[in-house]
């Protein structure tokens, strides 16, 4: 049977070399020995293929996992047989730790070894190394078992409460294997499960054309390998010309489109350029969610060095590289938080995707000249995203010149690769969201909504698949970071449920992503609290450690792992409704509380807020990739969670606002505001008057209507601002929103007038008004002092004499 299966296969894999597509084949079986056996058949099948054509000598990737003796000996009998009779290929054996540091290379052939792992992300990550009239092999299981194997990633899904997974994704994955054409061979039983040929039309390769007039040498655009690469360069040359207060350059790709290689050959061009035309040195910063995500980018940017014959060193740390730099010139990687505040000639994104817009925003306000590139569909993040939440923005501003290019052709197989297309529809790279008409418009207005409580074997069954889709296409939509992993979660954390919110006429507008947490065995409680690790439990776990509250173990809730409203409907009370069902749904199961944790934005600060939840904890520095600070939220749902979570609330509070000149002097102030407002218990509920000496009153009051300037009395309103933010609402003086913003800014992140002016508007001289005003209301609430044109006492001296020996207690 075998052989019939290999003849079947050579006519496939034939007409695969001359359209220069891709085809799939799967091995499945539980002998290593006859496994073995079968993949090196298919690939010396494939090496007579190559060797009859004349075609030059191919690698072929294999990825398996070396901990398990199976998956080893499986590798060694495909290993001595391609060595022993190969004529035309090699292997290249890997393990998937190593993954991430092959994305931009390019293979004559791949086979993945799954046999004890499906991830997700890794099969998107590989196949796409894969060039034209190459076979994908994929190493399975029994086929008829396959389905309920304990994987290496479905253990990662586990938790402690919940110890079995559910096993949904991989019956899934088979099902796309079935429906797509592919070569599927049952190795134990000998059997063919399923043979369906491709027919692929004879590839001609089309020769990009080069510009006749450009402002870069000749020999980069040559190195380009397609058109939408050659525009690419040329929209980089456009970059060095400057008439409004931006240029920006967009480009957006499916992935394999080439877009970093491209980038990087057009960088070499824009330092050599740049630095003769303006005669000084030209930097460019460079930054991706991780440093794995520009190491192509650099590569094509070393190749291009090289054929101009520029000297260029690389800077690399731990083995990946951070720099290439030359005589006048360097291209630096930075995180995302550190790109959007350094200077530099020109800002490149990649996987712009996978960074917050606000962050996108920075970066492009603070630079002359950006590039953001993008994958519209793929593992990095959600392009789609970058184009409705980012592209508008840029182009509505009048004072950014915007150039946009799209790159549609495939640079490793040509266009409408079987396998492209298998892989889009098994992963849901191309999710997208229902399409809305008048009616579902109507009914969002008229507030016509359901809430879907989905079960995930319907929801990945031929049955749910369109609502699968819809609501995994909102995701990719709405959420910076969408990755394959997540749609495997979905399917098989066993703890993790999902949820839908859908117009009476049957559209899906709102997405729920929810995971059960808590309670902590007792066992481990100890060890939370002393800094130990436990899978999930994120917001029980948090508040163990940050919050010392033994209590917090024993309860149960659900964390909302993500939430998201169809972005053509946002803003009209979609995800608000979501959550009020969430919460009812949760105290219908006894739960104690509903919990989020996000990247905080005034924005999404808010929408928590209006919903009841309330802010209890917040890391203490921002996450290099997203430049956020991420924060908690929680919604009692009984009365003992209540007072625990306002007791969190008001602990919270006062870290809060005596570190905002500390580890959060950068927090934007709106979310500090926000969060300080948030105050049912007031962090200090017996302060009435703050406790200030009569030389500080006199002084203050010489402040407040005198001459002092700010400096000399700033720590007597940072007493008074600590004051006013700790004590009840009721004992507060009466200020305005202004002055609620200068008392965070300037006195309690202690920044510089003109950084105050920058992010808030209120000019300096204003400021200063704003303060002194501040310190008379303070003077007249708290002591009943006005101006009588006389000092608070009447010498210092005489004040200290009548205080000296008692105990002085400020705020």
């Amino acid at each position: 049977m075998l052989k019939q299966f290999l003849r079947e296969l050579e006519d496939d894999l034939d007409n695969a070399v001359e359209g220069k597509h891709r085809r799939l084949v799967v091995i499945s079986g539980d002998d290593p020995s006859k496994v073995g056996e079968a993949v090196k058949e298919v690939l010396l099948l494939y090496d007579r293929i190559r060797y009859r054509r004349d075609m030059e000598k191919g690698t072929v990737l294999y990825m398996f996992h070396d901990e398990f003796e199976d998956a080893k000996k499986i590798k060694d009998i495909v290993k001595a047989g391609v060595k022993e009779n190969r004529k035309n290929i090699e292997l290249s054996i890997n393990v998937y730790e190593a993954s991430k540091k092959l994305l931009g290379s390019t293979y004559q052939g791949l086979v993945l070894d799954l046999t004890h792992d499906l991830r997700p992300n890794d099969v998107g990550r590989l196949v796409e190394v894969v060039e034209g009239g190459a076979p994908v092999i994929l190493i399975v299981p029994k086929w008829e078992e396959w389905d309920t194997r304990i994987t290496l990633f479905k253990k990662l899904l586990t938790v402690p409460q919940y110890p079995e997974p559910r096993h949904v994704f991989i019956t899934w994955f088979k099902r796309k294997l079935l429906a797509h054409p592919s070569h599927i061979y049952h190795a134990d039983k000998e059997e063919i499960i399923k043979q369906e040929k491709f027919e692929s039309p004879k590839w001609v390769p089309k020769r990009p054309e080069i510009p006749e007039k450009t402002r870069f040498p000749k020999k980069l655009y040559e190195l380009a390998l397609t058109q939408d690469q050659v525009n690419v360069i040329q929209g980089i040359e456009w970059l060095l010309g400057r008439k409004k207060s931006h240029r920006v350059l967009t480009v957006t790709a499916d992935r394999g489109r080439g877009k970093s290689g491209a980038v990087g050959i057009g960088l070499i061009g824009f330092v050599e350029t740049f630095k003769k035309s303006k005669g000084g040195f030209a930097k460019v910063i460079v930054t991706s969610a991780d440093p794995i995500g520009v190491q192509t980018l650099f590569s094509l940017a070393m190749k291009a060095a090289n054929v101009l014959g520029i000297k260029a060193k690389r800077v690399e740390k731990k083995g990946y590289v951070y720099e290439l730099h030359g005589e006048g010139w360097s291209i630096e990687y930075w995180p995302p938080a550190d790109a959007a505040v350094k200077s530099a000639d020109l800002v490149v994104v990649d996987e712009a995707a996978g960074i917050p817009v606000p962050l996108l925003h920075k970066i492009w306000k603070n630079h002359k000249r950006s590039l953001f590139a993008t994958t519209i569909h793929g593992y990095e993040g959600a392009g789609r995203g970058f184009n409705v939440r980012f592209l508008p923005a840029l182009k509505n501003d009048k004072k950014t010149e915007l150039k946009m290019i799209h790159m549609t052709e495939p640079i490793r197989y040509a266009p409408g690769d079987p396998v492209e297309r298998w892989l889009y529809d098994s992963l849901l790279l191309d999710a997208e969201p229902a399409k809305l008409d008048s009616e579902d418009l109507k009914a969002i207005k008229e507030k016509r909504l359901k809430y879907l409580k989905l079960d995930p074997e319907w929801l990945f069954s031929e049955e749910g698949e369109g609502v699968l889709r819809q609501l995994f296409g909102i995701y990719v939509l709405a959420h910076y970071r969408n990755e394959p992993d997540d749609l495997a979660m979905i399917a098989d954390a066993p703890h993790h449920t999902p949820r839908a919110v859908v117009t009476d006429t049957g559209k899906v507008v709102g997405a729920i992503h929810l995971a059960e947490e808590g309670p902590i065995p007792e066992d481990m409680i100890d060890e939370l609290l002393a800094g130990g690790k436990i899978a999930g439990n994120i917001i029980p776990d948090r508040f163990l450690k940050h919050l010392r509250v033994r209590d917090f173990a024993y309860t149960k809730g659900w964390r909302v792992v993500r939430i998201a409203t169809h972005p053509d409907v946002q803003g009209k009370g979609i995800g608000t409704f979501g959550l009020e069902r969430v919460s009812e749904e949760a105290s219908e199961r006894g739960y104690d509380w509903v919990a989020s944790g996000f990247g905080v934005t005034a924005q999404l600060l808010r929408f928590w807020l209006r919903s009841g939840f309330i802010p209890v904890h917040m890391s203490p520095d921002r996450n290099p990739s997203s430049g956020e600070f991420t924060i908690l939220l929680a919604k009692p749902l009984n009365e003992k969670l209540r007072s625990l979570i306002m007791e969190a609330n008001r602990l919270f509070r006062r870290r809060l606002v005596m570190a905002l000149h500390l580890n959060y002097r950068d927090l934007e102030w709106d979310v500090a505001k926000l969060i300080l407002e948030t105050d049912p218990l007031p962090v200090q509920p017996d302060l009435k008057v703050p406790r200030f000496h009569p030389v500080d009153l006199d002084r203050l009051w010489i402040y407040a209507y005198g001459p002092m300037t700010f400096e000399a009395a700033s720590d007597l309103l940072y007493r008074l601002s600590l004051a006013y933010w700790s004590q009840p609402k009721a004992w507060r003086p009466e200020v305005d929103e202004e002055m609620k913003i200068v008392l965070i800014t300037k006195v309690l992140q202690s920044k510089k007038w003109e950084e105050v002016e920058e992010e808030t508007g209120i000019p300096f001289k204003k400021q200063t008004a704003i303060l002194k005003s501040f310190a008379r209301k303070a003077l007249k609430h708290y002591w009943g002092i006005e101006d009588g044109g006389k000092g608070v006492s009447k010498t210092a001296l005489d004040a200290f004499l009548a205080f000296r020996g008692r105990k002085l207690l400020d705020f």
